[in-house]
């Protein structure tokens, strides 16, 4: 399954709006047939805060479907299963509270975004519950990435907000991906 950009439907009037989130037949008609069992949700309060690029490794990968409920992120997937044609590219989508784009993210591919502004929240759908010993990730910074590296968009200068674990996470180059390349190389998002 490839990474997707997903635009759900508002309706609206007066009072506001009203939109689906997830429907299992919905997202079946995507190809999406994963099941949902953890729902996670951040708040990140500094503007320029990223986190990631995280995954869980096999037997417990996850399925991300991810969405901004407060401001603005840019959200990022990088394809890191092994042979796959396109091994360390990326897609990005801008994220937010207004536009209610999600993104998801199929397991092979590491995760991460960056907050375009203060007071940002994201929740997120997991196809498998959190497992400590089989958290990943990469470094959110490697030069190795297709086109040079990935173009976070920030002002010139500007670092951003990390976990420590964050910092040090390995490079792409010293990573030994236990993820199959399933014959679906990542495509732009549409």
């Amino acid at each position: 399954m490839p990474v997707q950009l997903i635009r759900p439907r508002r309706f609206g009037d007066a009072r506001g709006w009203f939109t689906e989130v997830h429907s299992e037949p919905a997202f079946a008609k995507l190809g999406i047939t994963c099941r949902f069992v953890q729902d996670n949700h951040s708040l990140s309060v500094p503007a320029f805060t990223l986190r990631g690029l995280h995954f869980q490794t096999p037997p417990r990968g996850q399925d991300k479907l991810v969405r901004c409920i407060r401001g603005r992120i840019w959200d990022v997937a990088v394809d890191v299963r092994k042979g796959s044609p396109t091994y360390g590219r990326w897609v990005s989508a801008e994220l937010s509270a207004e536009n209610g784009h999600q993104l998801f993210i199929p397991i092979g591919f590491a995760h991460g975004f960056l907050t375009l502004e203060p007071d940002c929240e994201v929740t997120y759908k997991c196809s498998d519950t959190y497992a400590p010993d089989c958290d990943g990730g990469i470094r959110w910074d490697d030069p190795a990435f297709s086109t040079g590296g990935i173009d976070w968009p920030m002002p010139p200068g500007t670092v951003p907000e990390l976990s420590a674990k964050d910092a040090v996470q390995p490079l792409l180059a010293d990573f030994d991906s236990p993820f199959p390349y399933d014959g679906r190389p990542l495509g732009p998002l549409v």
